[in-house]
């Protein structure tokens, strides 16, 4: 630990607010400290400032992130919609746009509308990196969409070409909702589950307190495993019997004679029986899948999102009954099933963590730094 991307971490995190903190924390000496402090400064990263509690003679100068000047663009397409959010480098939002959008109109299409409304909300501020979310499968590592069942022309478009002069990150929106929620509502909890149950039916997983994508960006895809029982239900990935074909949004509101699942939500919430009934029933069926992950993983917290889960007592109810009868009791002895407390500020809040933590990652800063000296 040394180098200036491993002392900015120190000065963002809070652990040092001192260069004598740096100097008791990294074990490097004060001239190589302020070395580290100096060329920091000089690239507008962090800034230093008087007021610090004198302890006798001069007061220490405090360092402290320079959030201000770094903007970050958190985006979030789902099927219809856009959300883009503007955060500074500490993570407080600064802009916020909402647009329905159809994701099926295509990369071109829809990047436009994007770049075009961040440029919009940006102003005068200086964008640093751009998190984005997506409603399929992503090949993380590139940030290109792989078969997106519901994205027709975005499989393996180049998202992050669309943007070239920043930083883009690209991942399901699972994943950043599984982000979004950990970081704001459970930070301290090291295995978590966050299950987005809308039109369709996907998890994030969070592992030792980090992500878990898998080896090429698919793990979670819990939409697709067979529920037994109902060989007659086709799925739009071409196999039948998927957990999504049966207990999805979209299939709820085919089985209830209406258009969306936004549609069976509307039911619920008006007392319809039959719907009740089908929303209680999806639980189950969801139950049997997680009971099977809650065995595997052993998770601490699985959390429940998406549009189905504006229903939640229906729905939790159905998962919590089957989650706890079909696992084992070492298993839930101390797991919490909940409702997502971050709503559909989900996504983009996770997609503005995943631009943020890249940005400020050691490796990142070093890079940045000396590009900083070459100029």
């Amino acid at each position: 630990m040394g180098s200036p991307g491993d002392v900015l971490t120190l000065i963002s995190a809070g652990s040092a607010t001192t260069r004598s903190d740096l100097a008791r924390l990294t074990g490097l000496a004060r001239s190589t400290v302020s070395q580290r402090v100096d060329a920091l400064i000089d690239c507008g990263l962090v800034e230093e400032t008087t007021g610090g509690e004198s302890t006798g003679g001069r007061p220490p100068r405090q360092l402290r992130l320079r959030t201000e000047d770094h903007t970050i663009a958190a985006v979030d397409l789902g099927a219809t919609h856009c959300r883009v959010a503007l955060t500074d480098l500490g993570g407080a939002t600064v802009a916020t746009a909402q647009d329905q959008l159809q994701i099926a109109e295509g990369p071109q299409t829809v990047l436009t509308h994007v770049k075009k409304r961040v440029d919009e909300l940006l102003g005068e501020r200086t964008l640093t990196a751009i998190g984005i979310g997506v409603p399929g499968p992503v090949e993380f590592a590139t940030g290109r969409p792989n078969n997106p069942p519901i994205m027709p022309g975005w499989n393996d478009y180049p998202v992050p070409a669309f943007f070239p002069d920043v930083p883009v990150l690209v991942d399901n929106d699972v994943n950043l909702m599984a982000l979004g929620e950990h970081r704001h509502a459970f930070p301290d909890t090291r295995h978590l589950l966050f299950v987005k149950v809308g039109t369709g039916i996907g998890c994030g997983i969070v592992a030792e307190g980090r992500l878990h994508r898998g080896a090429q960006g698919s793990a979670g895809d819990i939409g697709h495993i067979r529920v037994s029982g109902h060989e007659e239900a086709g799925c739009r990935c071409g196999n039948s019997a998927c957990l999504e074909a049966v207990a999805g949004g979209a299939a709820l509101a085919r089985g209830l004679g209406v258009e969306s699942g936004a549609e069976v939500v509307a039911l619920v919430q008006q007392g319809d029986v039959q719907a009740l009934r089908a929303v209680r029933e999806a639980g189950r069926l969801i139950g049997e899948v997680l009971a099977s992950l809650v065995n595997f993983f052993n998770p601490e917290v699985v959390v429940v999102g998406g549009l189905l889960s504006r229903v939640h007592d229906h729905l939790l109810a159905g998962i919590r009954e089957t989650v706890y009868r079909r696992s084992l009791p070492l298993a839930t002895q101390h797991l919490t099933i909940v409702p997502s407390r971050t709503g559909v500020d989900a996504a983009a809040w996770g997609a503005g963590i995943l631009a943020r933590e890249h940005y400020l990652s050691p490796e990142n800063i070093n890079r940045l730094v000396s590009a900083c000296e070459d100029v």
